[in-house]
């Protein structure tokens, strides 16, 4: 292999404090996995040979060899780089999950990635089965608040015991990062081998109580062509922290103790060296503390509750000249940072960004919720299902494509010299009614408050059928006839849209591919609650009173359809009759939404995945009188096209809503 930078002293990750303690007893449990959301990796790398590393299936190898595969390559390669090899990774002996979200741009930095495209990769990592998500990317953002969907995916993880780890940017400054600033995130920042803030690691008051620093400059990598590298960054310090969670949760199994992953992270943080005797300024630049391998170890092993703080604090043998190693011998010295290889350099959601995965044992033998026999990590032949809701509409790959299309259109008017628009739904539409092979050549797209959240591409025997199903829906759309549509399919892959921004793309199944309109559904509700000689509300107020409903339940319902809980709860509210029965009841007894919750369900056929859904409603005139009154539907979400099983029951319950 070829050292590319032969003038830096490099920092060797073996000779972190602690790492050869916690390397002596373990390697890495193959039942832990680590999900990577960055870019894609070189799996021919020599680094990576013999490595549990997985693509996830959703995904189609793109080995174009950009500054997206190196960046993948050399964060993948902090964690999983085999001791055979020249660069030994932090735990090898672990499962990892690729899931690039990010492509070249044409600026050649590394081309923008959503909140909502990040909140749809942590999904999938957790459906995927993945126990830690290393994100290596990020967004400045002032305020530190994050999408919805992304707070809700977030959330998910932390209900499921998974730990987000996210790199707080290298801009050196004193600012938030999205998601490292989110509540339960792991932030971290880098720091050289005298245990020093480097100069581009930013910082915040917030990571005082959520982060850390940990090793960032001069880390030796894998990069392109089968050669090795110094990489620089915050990219680097995460996924070094990844790799050390990994380590802790494996020590956990190896000493017979139930994996949890939020006491990992509570022991990183509580064990993070401050700045007590050390040459550091006392402020925020040090975050909560140095990444204190050791000190967490302590704590995980022995219990929180009998530690001793200054014990698990304290460096055996600090000297002067290296405050943060317990032995002269432990740190090279640093040099100055490569501003080339930062990851603040990727615009413009660009950090490092990691996160943890599901499961939290209670005993040695059901140790893993999700272990190697029983979750999907780092399978290829793991399939993700998809149930969204949306609106639709179309992109173009590429600008070539834009013209290519436009060249073929018909003038709108051919007395004037005005050019045709693809941009334009109804003269893209009237195009593919006289050239319907084209409606391939576009993007469809599936967007969530005009967000493209998908894309559309029909396979198979009956594509034809579901692209004039796709031109049915938009020209409804356009009509005003139609709201939203439900689509359904397995995730294939992604598509990288004009702008630079990577989607997921859905095959459908025409099985679920409805639309419908929320005035319809209210003339349907306020027909049937007239037909029921239902007097106490006029029709104007009727249609008031369920539209405010309707549209308070879509709203509150948003969801990447990706989880079984988004897939089930997606699927009963577009199921239209079922919906304008449950309204109807509702209006006849002037009840009004509350809320919601999806639950699995505790009775389901065997080979099925069910789900109950609760509704309650309340009479807001009565609240301390009168009961709420629930509807639960059972889903079974097994299949692409999920299926309602049983009859709709209902009850009154004496909770407030």
């Amino acid at each position: 292999m070829e050292l590319k930078t032969s003038t830096d002293t490099v920092t060797d990750i073996a000779e972190i404090p602690g790492i050869r303690t916690v390397w002596e007893e373990t390697l890495g449990d193959p039942r832990i996995c680590v999900a990577l959301l960055d870019g894609p990796i070189d799996h021919f790398h020599p680094a990576f040979i013999g490595s549990k590393l997985a693509l996830a299936s959703t995904v189609i190898p793109n080995l174009r060899k950009g500054k997206a595969l190196r960046h993948g390559t050399q964060v993948t390669s902090v964690i999983f780089g085999q001791h055979n090899a020249q660069i030994k990774g932090i735990a090898p002996g672990c499962r990892g999950l690729v899931i690039p979200i990010v492509s070249d741009g044409s600026n050649g930095l590394l081309a923008s990635y959503s909140q909502v495209g990040l909140a749809q990769a942590i999904s999938m990592a957790i459906q995927a089965g993945a126990n830690i998500i290393n994100i290596s990317l990020g967004q400045r953002s002032p305020e530190g608040v994050g999408h919805p969907l992304l707070l809700t995916a977030i959330e998910d993880c932390l209900a499921k015991d998974v730990v987000i780890v996210a790199a707080t940017g290298n801009e050196g400054r004193n600012t938030l990062s999205i998601p490292a600033a989110l509540p339960s995130v792991l932030a971290v920042g880098a720091m050289n081998s005298q245990g020093l803030p480097l100069e581009f690691s930013n910082w915040h008051e917030r990571y005082q109580t959520q982060g850390v620093l940990a090793p960032g400059e001069n880390i030796l990598t894998a990069d392109l062509g089968n050669a090795i590298t110094l990489s620089n960054g915050t990219s680097y310090a995460a996924a070094i922290v990844s790799g050390v969670i990994a380590l802790l949760a494996s020590l956990q199994i190896k000493h017979g103790l139930p994996v949890n992953f939020r006491a990992i992270r509570e022991a990183i943080l509580n064990s993070a060296l401050g700045c007590e005797g050390e040459p550091v300024k006392a402020d925020c630049r040090l975050l909560a503390g140095r990444l204190n391998i050791n000190g967490a170890k302590l704590l995980l092993l022995k219990g929180m509750n009998t530690m001793n703080m200054k014990e698990v604090r304290e460096p055996k043998q600090a000297t002067n000249n290296m405050p943060y190693s317990s032995e002269p011998s432990l740190w090279l010295p640093a040099s100055k940072p490569q501003p080339n290889n930062l990851s603040g350099n990727l615009s413009p959601f660009p950090i490092e960004i990691d996160d943890y995965s599901p499961g939290s044992p209670t005993s040695q033998n059901s140790m893993m919720a999700n272990s190697a026999t029983t979750c999907n990590c780092g399978r290829n032949g793991s399939v993700q299902l998809v149930f969204a809701l949306g609106k639709l509409g179309i992109e173009f790959e590429t600008e070539a494509r834009f013209d290519s299309i436009r060249n073929h259109m018909e003038k709108p008017d051919p007395k004037n010299e005005v050019d045709p628009n693809p941009y334009d739904p109804e003269q893209l539409l009237n195009h593919f009614t006289k050239n319907p092979w084209d409606a391939a050549s576009v993007i469809w797209t599936l967007n969530l408050d005009a967000v493209p959240i998908y894309a559309i591409k029909p396979e198979g025997a009956f594509a034809q059928e579901a692209y004039q199903e796709l031109r049915n829906f938009l020209n409804d759309q356009i009509n005003n006839s139609v709201e939203r549509v439900s689509v359904p399919g397995y995730i294939v892959g992604n598509i990288k849209l004009k702008n630079g921004q990577m989607i997921p793309v859905i095959n459908p199944d025409l099985r679920g591919m409805y639309s419908w309109n929320t005035q319809e559904l209210i003339e349907k509700v306020c027909a049937h609650a007239a037909a029921n000689q239902e007097k106490s509300d006029r029709p104007s107020e009727c249609k008031k009173r369920v539209e405010n409903f309707i549209v308070r339940v879509y709203e509150e319902l948003r969801n990447l359809g990706i989880t079984p809980q988004d897939r089930a709860i997606n699927y009963a509210a577009s199921n239209a009759l079922l919906v304008a029965e449950i309204f109807k009841e509702a209006l006849q007894e002037g009840l009004e939404f509350g809320s919601f919750i999806v639950e699995r369900s505790p009775v389901c056929r065997p080979e099925s995945d069910c789900w109950d859904i609760k509704l309650t409603f309340f009479n807001p005139k009565k609240i301390f009188e009168e009961a709420s009154k629930v509807y639960l539907l059972t889903v079974d979400v097994s299949d692409v096209v999920p299926v309602m099983v049983g009859r709709k029951r209902s009850w009154f319950v004496y909770v407030r809503p």
